[in-house]
């Protein structure tokens, strides 16, 4: 705990010094507040019921918690608006290595920014946390929500197998993937092009000499990239089949690996539609850093460290 204190109180001193101001939203939300958000009510969640027989579900994220908070308690405030927040979260998941129910979230959310300005600076300040809390080997992939559905959709492909791709690139499954793709019966231009484009990650050369669609999409990866400082930007490795689980992400999407930790360690990314669905549409961009997983990565660095001196 008195290094986890540590950890946290770092953390913290890095949002504020980035001008995020700190809230705190009930641990007990509504179910249709999520469902306002896209997430589904057969998503894992613990439930229960209150006097007047609503349901209330333990929140699974505070992105959608504040998206509310914002509409209902800042509906007069002139964005952009910083949040930080240290809090617990519930997934209904079978525990497992790198799985809990409840984890601690550590993260930030700039609400009424837009890209690519907005995306750089919480790119920054998610970098500056982890050099704060003491992380040395970290990278943060970089990738567009949009990007993959988007190439799904220009070749006519069905909602249902639409869905089921996405659900196998989520999951990091390429040989589930190559059986769907092969399944869709395309040409074999457009089925390299859906097999090749997931596996494609690295700096920023391998958003050079794109053309079509795919141009368009990581231009904004490039200008995200361009306002970065030298050390946020060396951190970067641009990941062109990068799909989070969330329902609510629109635009650039990342996550935080360490090899000192085989499983991400933090995510974020644009949710520009979120806050609209609460009555204020406004852009928006954040990332929840897995508290827990910091640690554990922490001490691996510090194991690995200490037999590279041995």
């Amino acid at each position: 705990m008195r290094e986890l204190r540590t950890m946290t109180d770092r953390l913290r001193g890095v949002f504020d010094r980035s001008g995020y101001g700190e809230v705190y939203t009930p641990a007990l939300e509504y179910e249709g507040t999520f469902a306002r958000a896209g997430m589904s009510s057969t998503q894992p969640a613990y439930r229960m019921f209150d006097e007047q027989g609503n349901v209330l579900v333990l929140r699974s994220d505070m992105t959608v918690p504040i998206a509310r908070l914002v509409a209902n308690r800042y509906a007069a405030s002139g964005p952009p608006l910083r949040f930080c927040y240290l809090a617990h979260v519930y997934r209904g998941v079978r525990p497992q290595r790198g799985q809990s129910r409840e984890f601690l979230q550590a993260g930030v959310e700039l609400i009424g920014a837009g890209a690519p300005d907005g995306t750089a600076e919480v790119l920054t300040v998610m970098c500056a946390a982890l050099d704060a809390a003491g992380l040395k080997t970290y990278r943060v992939g970089v990738g567009d929500a949009s990007l993959y559905p988007a190439l799904l959709d220009a070749h006519a492909v069905d909602r249902e197998r639409r869905e089921r791709i996405l659900d196998e690139l989520v999951s990091r499954d390429f040989v589930g993937l190559e059986r769907r793709i092969q399944g869709l019966g395309l040409d074999a231009e457009t089925t390299e092009l859906l097999l090749r484009v997931p596996r494609t990650r690295g700096g920023p050369e391998v958003l050079e000499g794109l053309s079509g669609s795919l141009e368009e999409a990581v231009s904004g990866m490039r200008e995200v990239h361009a306002l970065l400082a030298p050390s946020a930007a060396e951190r970067i490795i641009f990941d062109l089949g990068l799909v989070r689980s969330l329902g609510y992400y629109t635009g650039a999407v990342f996550q935080v690996y360490d090899p000192a930790h085989g499983v991400p360690i933090g995510s974020g990314g644009r949710y520009d539609e979120l806050l609209g669905r609460f009555g204020r549409p406004l852009p928006a961009v954040g990332f929840a850093l897995n508290v827990e997983r910091l640690h554990i990565a922490l001490a691996g660095e510090e194991r690995g460290a200490g037999a590279g001196d041995a």
